[in-house]
């Protein structure tokens, strides 16, 4: 498999690295989706000085500028299969939870093919609330209480017997929408009855948990096994507008460098929720092989989860990967192959990343306007909703970019992407100008707190 290339005995310069090619198999890679989780996952790849070409399916504007983009939906699973055949791809990566959730990761493994990411028993760390909770209970892993419901009318009576704000989450997979944080018996109730009753997101169950409070923060670790390898923290921004203000996204912004976040908290994080998911996981035998993404909070009463995702956040990843100076190829190589990994390491700095969302979003957009001005942009610049159409990058989606800089600290990170954003020009894009404003203006970071809610 691979791209095999005449190569010479010297060492010669491949993506910008100086290395010794005699006898150097390049490698193929399919990077499965099409959001800013992907962009920023091809970008990583185009790094390694070990790969040679690289796919994106369905892809975007902006993983085309790197990639050779596939027409295929992600949850293509025959599709992609056969492509990855024909194609002798040696390794595929994949980014959505829609698609491990169907069964990818089996299917690829079956064919005898390479993969990066979790089977569908494994998926179910996310794609189960209630699975979720029951691992959680039985390991010993900090949550909040829970009861499960599929009865309308038995779990409208258990919310009426409990305090608001209650939280009520569709059971299954519901793209970032089965999540509501219900203040009274009227909001309740409704919520309940368009999961239960009319069935929103598909027929299904609700786990309703009591409300957590305090500052929501991201922990995603590269999993094989029992091996957890961490990336740095991260901490997303939900609301549409400043100030925490409007509905939620699937993220407005992320950075990294959290002040809030002390060693011991990171050791608990780290040892009692993210090494407890993976090992018991193992005991369930249904083992990890790909991202584990802890949304976790620190309550006053200490660290606990409000949700496990089984892939790459967003937009999270877009503020993590550029901080790895490792070659992601060999840790996504080792996790497929069930081995040990080697130990990643991260740059001393911080990255802050703005989104650039479609007026009207998360709501009702139109698409098609024109960008200008990314030419100028110095630093990353994640593509999330674009196409090119009649040679002009055009909007094409919900949240249409991110721009993403980088710092020695918070404040640096976050002045040197606003200088950036601001280049960037489009009638129809909005995008928060507060990204960060919990680290760095508010009085207490326990005051800044977040309201539970589901990860993209």
């Amino acid at each position: 498999m691979g791209l095999v290339y005449p190569l010479p005995t010297q060492k010669t310069a491949v993506r910008g690295k100086e290395i010794n090619l005699e006898n150097y198999l390049m490698k193929t890679v399919l990077v499965v989706g099409g959001g800013g989780r992907e962009h920023a996952i091809v970008d990583a790849l185009n790094r390694s000085p070990q790969v040679g070409k690289i796919y994106c399916a369905p892809g975007n504007a902006g993983t085309g500028l790197l990639a050779e983009n596939v027409p295929l939906k992600d949850t293509d699973v025959e599709g992609l299969k056969a492509f990855a055949l024909e194609h002798e791809v040696d390794l595929t990566v994949v980014g959505p939870e829609a698609a491990l959730a169907v069964g990818i990761v089996d299917a690829f493994r079956a064919a005898g093919l390479k993969i990066f990411g979790h089977t569908a028993s494994a998926t179910r760390i996310e794609s189960s609330k209630e699975f979720a909770k029951e691992l959680m209970a039985k390991y010993g892993i900090p949550t909040a209480a829970y009861r499960s419901f599929e009865d309308f009318g038995k779990a409208l009576e258990y919310v009426s017997g409990r305090p608001f704000p209650a939280v009520i989450k569709y059971d299954g997979l519901a793209a970032g929408k089965g999540v509501v944080i219900a203040q009274d018996m009227e909001e309740a109730r409704a919520a309940l009855s368009d999961m239960l009753l009319d069935e929103a997101f598909g027929k299904g169950r609700v786990v309703i948990e009591d409300y957590l409070t305090g500052p929501e923060f991201s922990f995603l670790c590269f999993v094989e096994g029992t091996n957890v390898y961490p990336m740095p923290l991260s901490q997303d921004h939900k609301r549409a507008f400043d100030g925490d203000k409007g509905p939620n996204t699937g993220g407005m912004g992320a950075y990294t460098g959290l002040p809030f976040i002390t060693a011991d908290d990171w050791e608990f994080a780290f040892r009692e929720i993210m090494c407890k998911a993976a090992a018991g996981m193992v005991a369930e035998g249904c083992p990890l092989s790909g991202v584990l993404y802890g949304g976790l909070m620190k309550t006053p009463q200490g660290i606990k989860v409000i949700e496990f995702n089984a892939r790459f956040g967003d937009p999270e990843t877009e503020v993590v990967l550029p901080l790895l100076e490792s070659d992601i190829f060999d840790i996504f190589d080792a996790v497929a192959s069930g081995r040990e990994a080697p130990a990643p390491v991260w740059k001393d700095a911080v990255t802050l990343g703005v989104v650039l969302a479609s007026k009207g979003y998360p709501g009702k957009y139109e698409k098609g306007f024109a960008i200008s001005g990314l030419d100028d942009v110095k630093g990353r610049v994640y593509h999330m909703g674009t196409a090119f159409r009649d040679g002009s990058l055009v909007t094409n989606g919900g949240r249409v970019l991110m721009v993403v800089g980088t710092g020695a600290d918070v404040a640096d990170a976050r002045a040197n992407v606003y200088r950036e954003v601001a280049k960037i020009a489009c009638e129809n894009l909005f995008y928060r100008n507060d990204i960060a404003h919990c680290a760095l203006d508010c009085h207490s970071m326990l005051d800044c707190h977040s309201e539970q809610s589901e990860g993209i």
